[in-house]
């Protein structure tokens, strides 16, 4: 019988900067939404048949996921680490692409689906436990963990809407910072090991990939790029090879080609 697979150890976050973020991106992407014209969100999104408007709606439903869940019945207990839910999450994609249709159908005026999304999220949090425990459609995680993988969502999509409307979003630093960290820790959970050691600055350093480990000085195998790149990348957004040859990727070393591990997620 092969060894037990070592997790990665689960790093924390601040759960202030963690709640905030996670408010500051909404409300940010709300503002953009509210601006774009029925002509821009009749748009492709770059994201199989989606439009930008049924992209829009899963914005707001991934957010409006955080209230739903705390009003279910908690469970007795949590059945999900971050990473766990990360993966987990792939298994839905057809009833996630069919709530958001649903959704977007149901829902013309965007702005008004954004404004109740914000009003629950943001009752719900001022009097919601990080301990509380949801229980989300693929296992049960503290609400603590859960809104750390919200800051995945809104980057990811935040990113979407940018490049397939041609807007400049901004995002907020705590919410690219977690996204950043938390695909950082899952590309060192998929591929565990100390040979390669991978940047993302100024967000995130792992190691990962089987065989020799450095003890000291320069590792031999070492990837930097930065962390909309390194997103776009674990997304399935990119491809190695493309970053690779528009110098958006370094690397050096045998080891540091990570194209058979990505995408993590998509």
């Amino acid at each position: 019988m092969p060894p037990a697979k070592k997790r990665t150890r689960t790093r924390s976050y601040d759960s202030a900067k963690i709640r905030a973020a996670v408010l500051t991106q909404f409300g940010t992407v709300r503002e953009a939404v509210r601006a774009l014209t029925d002509e821009q969100l009749a748009l492709p999104a770059q994201l199989g048949d989606w439009t930008v408007r049924e992209l829009a709606a899963h914005i707001a439903m991934t957010v409006e996921s955080v209230s739903r869940n705390i009003e279910r019945e908690a469970p007795s207990k949590a059945e999900l680490s971050l990473l766990d839910l990360l993966s987990a999450s792939a298994s839905r994609a057809d009833d996630i692409a069919a709530g958001t249709r649903d959704l977007a159908r149901s829902n013309p005026d965007l702005d008004a689906l954004y404004a109740r999304t914000q009003e629950r999220i943001a009752t719900h949090l001022a009097t919601t436990p990080d301990t509380r425990l949801l229980a989300t459609p693929v296992g049960a995680i503290s609400l603590g963990d859960y809104l750390v993988t919200r800051t995945v969502e809104l980057v990811v999509h935040t990113d979407d809407l940018n490049r397939a409307v041609g807007l400049d979003i901004p995002y907020d630093r705590q919410a690219l910072a977690a996204c950043t960290r938390l695909l950082a820790d899952a590309l060192a959970d998929r591929a565990p090991g100390a040979s390669t050691e991978v940047r993302v600055p100024p967000f995130a350093v792992v190691q990962c990939i089987e065989g020799p480990r450095h003890t000291r000085g320069t590792p031999p195998n070492v990837v930097e790029t930065d962390p909309l790149t390194w997103i776009r990348l674990a997304t399935g957004r990119t491809t190695w090879a493309a970053e690779l040859a528009a110098a958006h990727v370094s690397a050096s070393g045998e080891r540091a080609d990570l194209s058979g591990v990505l995408p993590l997620m998509g």
